[in-house]
């Protein structure tokens, strides 16, 4: 995933952007953009562990 900060300007003004390759959510600041930015990083990188199948029972 690519992720890009960069300022926007819009009807309400300087605004800042993070885009995730082709979506983009909008922030009041460029602090709050690059927190979002860290935390989803953080979470991107933590581990995750894949869920296990049941096996049938037989008998």
């Amino acid at each position: 995933m690519h992720i890009l900060v960069r300022p926007s300007a819009g009807p309400q003004g300087k605004r800042w952007q993070v885009c995730l390759d082709q979506f983009a959510v909008d922030f009041r600041n460029e602090q709050e953009a690059r927190h979002f930015v860290s935390t989803l990083e953080a979470r991107l990188r933590a581990p995750h562990a894949l869920p296990r199948t049941e096996q049938p029972l037989t008998g």
